[in-house]
């Protein structure tokens, strides 16, 4: 003598009664006519028929606010990590936030002063300005995305020149 539940209203019932109390299914007459078994229906009850998540599409927003939010945050935070500074007779890299980084070169010792453009960062007004000193063989500084990189070298090589 088992409880199962009952197909029509779901309670708990024994599978030697006649009928469920709390709706008249005829549990004993169906199973002894073999039309319902209580195992069938426990497995009934326990199959997975379908799983539903919600789609990406109601959360579409959430996608495009993160990709319209984080980027310009890091673009803050790593444009405010790099500083050159033109002083008489020096230049001085500052890099990094958290960690520093600080490179000083003496006016006299620079060698050559480098500007790369591509197409789009000329019609941007920006560059990346390559500083190399002949204090090593292969020390040069790469600055990217200096703006007006043009007036940044006229000014480092005027400095040179006095």
């Amino acid at each position: 003598m088992a409880l199962i539940s009952c197909p029509e209203c779901g309670k708990q019932v024994s599978t030697s009664a006649v009928a469920c109390p709390g709706c008249g299914f005829p549990i004993s007459e169906k199973i002894a006519s073999g039309q319902w078994t209580p195992t069938a229906a426990a497995r009934q009850d326990n199959e997975l028929l379908m799983e539903v998540r919600p789609s990406w599409w109601g959360y579409i927003w959430y996608l495009a606010l993160f990709f319209l939010i984080v980027p310009p945050i890091l673009a803050w935070w790593n444009r405010g990590a790099v500083v050159l500074r033109v002083y008489r007779g020096r230049v001085v890299l500052e890099r990094g936030r958290l960690s520093k980084c600080f490179r000083e070169f003496m006016v006299h010792d620079i060698r050559t002063v480098d500007i790369d453009q591509s197409f789009l960062e000329r019609l941007l007004g920006i560059g990346n300005l390559t500083i190399a000193t002949a204090a090593a063989t292969d020390n040069a500084e790469v600055i990217e995305n200096i703006p007006d990189p043009h007036a940044v070298r006229e000014l480092i090589l005027k400095e040179r020149q006095r």
